[in-house]
C-alpha cells in the first residue's frame, strides 16, 4: 500500500474513534495503534529493545 493510502486511512479510523468515542478514544486508540506498531517491529526484528531501553534510560545516546 501507498503510504499517502495508509495515512488517510489511519486518519479516517482515528477520526472515527473520536466522533464514536470522544477525545479519551481518540487518544486510546492513537495510544494502541502505536503499541501495536511497536511490537509489529520488535517481531520483526528491525527495534532492538536492549538498545531503546538503554537509550530512553541514558545509559547510551540514541543518536
Amino acid at each position: 500500500m501507498k503510504p499517502t493510502f495508509v495515512g488517510a486511512l489511519i486518519g479516517a479510523i482515528l477520526a472515527w474513534s473520536t466522533l464514536t468515542f470522544g477525545l479519551g478514544g481518540f487518544l486510546l486508540m492513537g495510544f494502541f495503534m502505536i503499541a501495536g506498531a511497536l511490537v509489529a517491529r520488535v517481531v520483526e526484528g528491525r527495534v532492538d529493545m536492549r538498545a531503546l531501553r538503554d537509550a530512553l534510560t541514558g545509559r547510551r545516546s540514541s543518536s
